[in-house]
């Protein structure tokens, strides 16, 4: 994928913009992040160039000021949401994220647990949390909130949260996921340290909309494609166009709550820092992008890549049909079809002409592979195996694993391990070829090749074991795949 972000100015420029916006409030910072802390491979697909752990690096260059703050909504713990890119619960990555964030040297100093009404799976969690040494506070559900601000800036609102003990200048306030209740709990904390004598600051740190990039920028269009399932939309700021005769880009939740977001500042401290959504942000995005045509050309397929998930969703019996019809929507305002991510036309002539699943994947320089089923290999698996013997330059009549190695392992699936499949999925063959890499050559060869795979865009003409996915999202392929079982 060709580089459109400058990653180190990133870096640079965020942290030093957060430190003025900190100097600006005095004792205290609490900075709502949106969006992923850690792992937003979102923003490193329309973004080529940024780094998923971009905004931890950011942290690191404030860490001797920042403490982290982790939100979790009890109802989520209740219910065991998931975490759809890792496919862990809300509460596992809670306690993933500490971890990541500890072994990085910043200094995580409790959970706050919102939204609590008594939840018996909320209390497990935080017993288990504290048993950790992990400070945890709870915060209630607040009736008519936020719309009724003096119910809210008072004793039965806020007033009855935990207040958070913090010790540095910056609280950053994140979460495994959107909903769990990160603005509420900054609110909260300065409604406390105003009745302790402190006036405590609030900003966002949200990475899209990039509010100084155009309304229908494909970069925009990929985040509201992005968020299809929570229906955000993205707008002309009108707070901000009114204050300063200047169009910037937010979305429809941050704009709708901005007068109850400025009424709570007032109710507060008399007064609000800011005259709109898009001032209460310090992203600095935008002016990191070094080739706009790759970051519009990356975003247009990554609103291909939501399409068709949401088309295998529904495909599981799912409810998505008003998602569908906005991807739809945003593919017709960008101009795009499928037919513009050049593995799905490939995948699929070369399923038709053979009859058989079959799977195609562009290689770094716009060379495409394709992959077939047969008797030995599933689809992926073939095509693995193609992709880095092309990379490798070695012929592709040349086995890189025998069909005497793989027979074995195919009579252990079906007769020892209750499989119908005799074929080798994807993580099989890879085992398979690091066995035969000790005496062949060429698959050692072939094997030095697979990071080389990471950012490459691959389809597959029909549905995927999760074997398959795993493994190609675990070498870092973009993969797509037809809504279709095999067979039909």
């Amino acid at each position: 994928m060709k580089k459109g972000f400058d990653n180190d100015k990133y870096v640079r420029m965020q942290s030093e913009h957060i430190r003025e916006r900190i100097a600006s409030f005095g004792d205290k910072l609490y900075l709502e992040f949106g969006g992923k802390l850690y792992d937003d491979y979102h923003a490193s697909r329309v973004l080529p160039g940024f780094a998923p752990d971009s905004k931890l690096r950011m942290l690191m260059q404030l860490k001797d000021q920042a403490e982290i703050v982790i939100v979790i909504n009890a109802g989520d713990i209740e219910k065991n949401k998931v975490r759809g890119d890792l496919d862990i619960t809300y509460d596992r990555d809670v306690l993933r994220l500490k971890q990541l964030f500890t072994e990085r040297g910043l200094y995580v100093g409790s959970v706050v647990i919102t939204q609590y009404t008594g939840q018996k799976a909320a209390d497990l969690f935080r017993e288990r949390l504290r048993a950790a040494g992990i400070p945890v506070y709870l915060h209630y559900v607040i009736a008519d909130y936020p719309n009724n601000v003096p119910l809210v800036i008072s004793e039965e609102g806020f007033g009855k949260n935990d207040y958070i003990e913090t010790s540095r200048p910056l609280v950053v306030v994140t979460a495994p996921g959107p909903g769990s209740g990160k603005m509420a709990t900054c609110l909260s904390q300065l409604y406390h340290e105003n009745r302790r004598g402190r006036r405590a600051g609030y900003a966002k740190f949200e990475t899209f909309p990039i509010w100084n990039l155009p309304l229908n920028h494909p970069v925009n269009l990929a985040y509201e494609a992005a968020t299809a399932d929570l229906n955000d939309v993205n707008m002309i700021d009108p707070f901000h166009l009114e204050a300063y005769e200047a169009t910037a880009v937010n979305y429809n939740r941050d704009v709708e709550i901005f007068p109850v977001l400025r009424s709570v500042f007032e109710a507060i401290y008399g007064d609000c820092p800011y005259k709109s959504p898009t001032d209460m942000g310090v992203n600095m995005a935008g002016f990191c992008i070094e080739d706009d045509e790759a970051c519009r050309e990356a975003s247009r397929q990554e609103i291909l890549r939501r399409y068709y998930q949401t088309l295998i969703k529904r495909a599981q019996d799912k409810d998505v049909e008003s998602e569908l019809h906005k991807i739809e929507l945003l593919m017709r305002n960008t101009k795009i079809t499928v037919e513009d991510r050049v593995v799905v036309p490939v995948a699929l002539k070369t399923a038709a002409e053979r009859g058989v699943p079959a799977a195609a994947m562009e290689l770094p320089g716009g060379r495409i592979v394709t992959g077939r089923t047969g008797e030995l290999l599933g689809a992926c698996a073939a095509l693995l195996l193609n992709a880095i013997k092309e990379l490798a330059g070695i012929h592709d009549d040349v086995h890189l694993v025998s069909p005497e190695a793989i027979q074995p392992i195919q009579h252990l699936k079906t007769a020892y391990l209750g499989s119908k499949n005799p074929r080798l999925h994807s993580d099989e063959v890879l085992i398979a070829l690091s066995a035969s890499a000790a005496l062949n050559p060429g698959a050692r060869k072939a094997m030095k090749q697979l990071p080389a795979l990471k950012g490459c865009m691959a389809h597959a003409s029909v549905q995927l074991s999760s074997a398959d996915y795993r493994t190609f999202r675990r070498l870092g392929i973009d993969l797509t795949y037809e809504p279709v079982k095999e067979g039909n």
